[in-house]
């Protein structure tokens, strides 16, 4: 067998995981808090038939060496962590974060998610709660059934306007949590993110402290998808598919020509 058909091969490989990659960063260019992931290649392994630096002769060494590559392969998909537009609501409850950091989430397994995508509301109990699952925002912030009006501050402080009181009621506290790698996070879906071995352990803070992005009330942010440049990345990696089956078409002419001939 060719060798050529093997390595046209895992190029076939990759390229569908990297157009995996880009259809789902288009399919979620208008989720709240979604980050972008980029399809990461390593060369595999290769075939020294002659090693640079070897003697050719008494006197002198190869220059360069006969090394048979063996392809390529998609090693990881790296999100990429970098802050999407702000998007102005009307709703109170809607919320983003100016700079680094993720909301705090808890998810019915008891453990805790973490999460760009500010959109929460209120369940039965008054309960601030994601808009999507109902996971309730940690630490548990309660808005009273009387409230008039919702303040979140830039620290995320929380505070309410009841009926009948002139001064605002402070009623919660929300803190954020960033990472050493947020690139390390594992996504599990529903905007939410696990930390692992990678990621490092969680650093809890005020917003707008220690590194920490402020929290900004009636604003959203949006997806950091460019769906420009993301077809322009697909219509690369479609040609470079096109290139790598044409390599396995040309290499069974080929042979199919020397079966034919000797």
């Amino acid at each position: 067998m060719h060798p050529a058909l093997w390595v046209s091969k895992t190029g076939l490989d990759a390229q569908q995981t990297n157009i995996a990659t880009i259809s789902n960063n288009l399919a979620n260019a208008s989720t709240v808090g979604f980050k972008k992931s980029r399809a990461v290649f390593e060369d595999l392994f290769y075939q020294n038939v002659n090693q640079p630096g070897g003697q050719s002769s008494q006197n002198t060494e190869l220059p360069s060496g006969l090394m048979l590559g063996a392809g390529s392969k998609v090693v990881a998909t790296q999100k990429v962590h970098t802050n999407g537009n702000a998007q102005t609501t009307s709703n109170s409850l809607d919320m983003m974060i100016e700079g680094d950091g993720f909301f705090q989430v808890l998810m019915p397994d008891g453990n805790i998610g973490y999460s760009r995508n500010g959109q929460f509301t209120l369940n039965a109990e008054g309960m601030v709660v994601t808009s999507g699952s109902g996971y309730p925002l940690q630490p548990e912030i309660v808005i009273p059934e009387d409230a008039q009006s919702i303040t979140v501050g830039n620290d995320g402080q929380v505070s309410v306007r009841i009926r009948g009181q002139q001064e605002n009621q402070v009623v919660g506290q929300i803190t954020t949590v960033d990472f050493v790698n947020p690139g390390g996070l594992e996504p599990v879906g529903q905007n939410l993110y696990l930390p692992t071995g990678a990621s490092g352990d969680p650093q809890e803070g005020v917003p707008g402290l220690d590194g920490l992005g402020n929290v900004r009330q009636s604003m959203l942010e949006s997806s950091n998808v460019n769906v420009t440049e993301e077809l322009v990345n697909l219509i690369e990696a479609q040609r470079v598919y096109e290139m790598n089956s044409k390599v396995i078409s040309a290499v069974d002419k080929m042979m199919g020509y020397v079966n034919q001939q000797l």
